[in-house]
């Protein structure tokens, strides 16, 4: 009886942790100019795993999903609640990452989940990261940790990862590494990650995939990215009034994103459930947000795939 008793409470507890989120919170630098001499912009990033399944996502992007792509004040109030008990800031500013990735670890498929005027477009990851496990260990970020190479999407990056937290995971698209990625690096200095915190939450970040959401390729990402600002152009044109483009933009549909609807995943999503940036102005009055446009020209100058 006892021994049942054993396997059942540990079967309770197993059941209990993967119904967690643990959310893994990244120091992280960006180099916005390649060219000339400047400093280093700082910001948070964040990876959610829960289970099988992990969220990458900037804290920046995270508020701005959050808070604003709701409608009705009693749903931003809940979102700024549940946002205040995850321990991150309520008001956000430009982001280097303005986009979330999603990933099945065990099968290491890797899904980039992007928006244009409102709109959805993904694709899924089609180069696997090959890395280079090498025998020196150090202690980075406060773990014992042993240092991998890869070269990926232009840059070749060091990795100090740890098997003292058994997750085969790490920010941006990196992972396949036996244990957490505490530490990454580009040999240029242009991108950096350092792990300075985890911490359990409840929520985690979930957003609907709309039944009209563009599925590409990494190849013709920009392309079609390129035709869905053309076709809202076009749309805005031809509506009476000229701003009726919007009507072919809508949220909702059949599929989830985030950590509930990733492809391959079979998680229903209970989270916070922000229906995205449908309609809703970010450099308007009251955003709290001015014009982000150069900030996205520093991005555009020093993206983190070269290639």
């Amino acid at each position: 009886m006892r021994n049942k008793f054993l396997i059942f409470f540990g079967l309770f507890l197993l059941t209990m942790y993967h119904g967690q989120t643990i959310r893994y919170i990244y120091q992280t630098s960006v180099n916005p100019d390649s060219i000339n001499l400047v400093s280093l912009k700082s910001e948070k990033t964040f990876l959610d795993v829960r289970g099988n399944q992990s969220l990458f996502i900037s804290e920046n992007k995270l508020i701005k999903d959050s808070l604003w792509s709701a409608n009705k004040g009693e749903e931003i109030k809940k979102e700024k609640k549940d946002i205040s008990k995850s321990g991150i800031k309520k008001h956000p500013e430009p982001t280097f990452f303005d986009y979330y990735i999603t990933k099945n670890i065990p099968e290491q498929k890797i899904y980039f989940y992007d928006r244009v005027l409102g709109k959805q477009i993904y694709y899924q990851e089609d180069r696997p990261v090959k890395w280079e496990i090498t025998d020196v260990t150090e202690l980075q970020n406060g773990y014992k940790a042993q240092k991998a190479l890869t070269n990926f999407g232009g840059r070749i990056w060091t990795a100090w990862f740890t098997k003292d937290i058994n997750v085969s995971d790490g920010p941006y698209k990196f992972s396949g590494l036996p244990g957490l990625i505490v530490k990454l690096e580009d040999d240029k200095g242009d991108y950096k990650f350092d792990l300075v915190k985890q911490m359990m939450i409840k929520n985690s970040f979930e957003e609907p995939i709309a039944s009209d959401a563009r599925q590409s390729t990494r190849v013709n990402f920009n392309g079609d990215k390129a035709a869905l600002e053309l076709e809202f152009s076009k749309n805005r044109r031809i509506a009476p009034g000229g701003d009726g483009g919007m009507q072919n933009f809508g949220s909702g549909g059949k599929h989830g994103g985030g950590m509930g609807g990733m492809r391959g995943g079979n998680h229903s999503g209970n989270g916070m459930s922000p229906r995205g940036m449908d309609g809703i102005d970010m450099s308007g009055p009251g955003s709290g947000m001015s014009s982000n446009s150069s900030f996205k020209n520093e991005i555009s100058q020093n993206p983190i795939e070269l290639k």
